[in-house]
């Protein structure tokens, strides 16, 4: 999910995100007709802030966003023949909610029929803006099956998520799926939108032969946080403006040392990432500041910033026009016109119980090729192979330099002036937090921790069932000694044993006043016992 009221984010999440009080001039686009004679399916690209396609549902085609960081499918209008099941439900998403009935109805997607696939019937969108207006009427998710919340809430196939029925249905075909956004604005840009299914963009087959990064799989307990998520390459994950590895601890407990998770998420516009990994982007940035109403860094529109994500051992560099967008009407406290820093600081704890620590969404995934494979993730498939992602580069640094230098200085080269010399690393700002801020941090941190909590409370209560279980034999034992200490011909031989005379065997019997001969009676308890 996007965290602008512009700028959606559909990471389905469990806190929501500040909203941002920025806004994109939206100028649509016709979306291109699908060939009848390719596999590939056309994308359409509002603002570089929406990518949608076409599906058909009950018979009617809707657009719908593109989202590898949910699972649900939903709709807003009316679905021709679509049955009610009975059930509502509400999806929670950073910037608002998407509530109704779960319907189905015949889905086609590529030439795949699926015959009564459910999904949500929204009536009421407000928080969304006017999404109609943006280029689409509805959202599909395609992420794991696990993360979706109709499926968790049907039994039977139905409720599995489009993705994965046509993939269930056609057990025969490669179940991976591939993304590829444009980016508009740039002169230089020759990549088209595209999404594919079992299928490679002709011209780009060498995705293939990339590294086969393996999809991080959370705990079972938290399937539903389950994303296209993966680690960063050891130490030099994020290399920063300097040239230098971005220093960062993973809050994830699984993670391995030097390592970060990374969502992969194309409903994200800005991506998010921990809040000194974006102090370290932007912070050394001559007349950089901090934007308050924005939660986002503010920098000159001339500030060609360097950014690379390594990846399964392979460098991907951010185009410069993806590190900071002029596509957002933002200003400088003195008036003038800003630049908006994508890589925008996580303000609150999303991520449930600590299962990643940044989402790249759009402004990196313009830059990459991706290829995301679901193996065994498939609910009710048939391949036992683990999920993975696969990237390929799309961004040659030199040309995008050059497209940086026609777009944002007008052909003219001050890329290396002293005005746009990065500051000294004593120098860097920092963006301030809130006490909410503050304190959500803690708890994310805190929740992060959730399995060393756990089995701390195990073991704690282990220990203290043991030590009860302890104390009860203990006890018993000493009650069966006593017994056995009391009874008739037991044993004499304790601390307390009876008085006998040196000279006999025979037993002294204590004689009462007034010279009875009745022997006094053995009192029935232990008058001695140790308390």
């Amino acid at each position: 999910m996007r965290s602008l009221p512009l700028v959606h984010s559909f990471l389905l999440t469990f806190s929501p995100l500040s909203a941002l009080a920025v806004s994109i001039p939206f100028s649509l686009r016709n979306l291109p007709r699908q060939s009848s004679s390719s596999s590939v399916i056309p994308v359409g690209n509002t603002q570089n802030a929406f990518y949608y396609s076409n599906i058909t549902l009950g018979g009617r085609q809707v657009s719908v966003m593109l989202d590898t960081g949910s699972s649900d499918l939903w709709v807003t209008g009316s679905v021709p023949g679509a049955q009610n099941t009975g059930n509502s439900l509400t999806l929670s998403y950073a910037v608002g909610n998407a509530a109704g009935d779960i319907y189905t109805a015949p889905f086609q997607l590529d030439g795949v029929t699926v015959q009564d696939q459910a999904f949500l019937l929204v009536s009421n969108t407000s928080t969304f803006s006017n999404i109609h207006s943006e280029g689409y009427d509805g959202l599909i998710g395609l992420g794991p099956n696990s993360g979706s919340s109709i499926y968790k809430k049907l039994s039977g196939d139905s409720g599995n998520c489009a993705i994965n029925r046509i993939f269930q249905q056609n057990a025969s075909s490669n179940n991976y799926i591939t993304l590829m956004l444009s980016r508009s604005g740039d002169p230089g840009s020759q990549i088209a939108s595209q999404f594919t299914m079992s299928s490679i963009v002709p011209g780009f087959e060498n995705i293939a032969s990339q590294p086969q990064i393996p999809v991080e799989k959370v705990y079972k307990l938290t399937d539903k946080d389950q994303h296209w998520q993966i680690l960063t390459d050891k130490d030099v994950g994020i290399i920063g403006p300097d040239g230098q590895p971005i220093q960062y601890d993973s809050i994830v407990p699984k993670a391995p040392s030097g390592q970060l998770v990374a969502v992969l998420d194309s409903g994200f516009t800005l991506p998010q990432v921990p809040r000194s990994v974006s102090d370290a982007i932007y912070g050394r940035v001559q007349g950089a500041e901090w934007s308050p109403s924005s939660q986002a860094w503010l920098v000159p529109c001339g500030q060609l910033i360097n950014v690379t994500f390594n990846f399964g051992g392979i460098s991907y560099p951010v185009h410069p026009l993806d590190v900071s967008s002029s596509d957002f009407s933002v200003s400088f406290s003195n008036g003038n016109p800003a630049c908006l820093g994508t890589f925008q600081p996580i303000s609150s704890a999303f991520s449930l119980l600590g299962e990643y620590d940044m989402i790249l969404g759009m402004a990196f995934l313009r830059n990459t090729y991706t290829l995301l494979n679901f193996g065994n993730l498939v609910q009710g498939g048939l391949s036992s192979s683990n999920p993975y992602v696969q990237l390929l580069s799309l961004t040659d640094e030199t040309a995008a330099v050059n497209d940086f230098i026609q777009v944002r200085l007008n052909g003219q080269n001050l890329i290396n002036s002293s005005q746009y010399a990065l500051l000294p690393a004593s120098q860097e700002q920092h963006s301030p937090e809130t006490e909410a801020q503050k304190k959500a941090q803690y708890e994310e941190e805190v929740l992060s921790h959730w399995p060393y909590i756990l089995a701390g409370c195990l073991v704690v209560v282990l220990l203290l069932v043991g030590y009860c279980i302890w104390r009860c034999c203990c006890r018993r034992k000493r009650l069966a000694k006593k017994k056995a200490d009391l009874a008739p011909g037991g044993s004499a031989t304790g601390p307390y044993a009876q008085l006998q005379d040196s000279g006999s065997a025979a037993t002294l019997v204590m004689k009462p006043m007034g010279g009875s001969k009745a022997d006094f009676k053995e009192y029935d308890g232990d008058a001695f016992a140790r308390r």
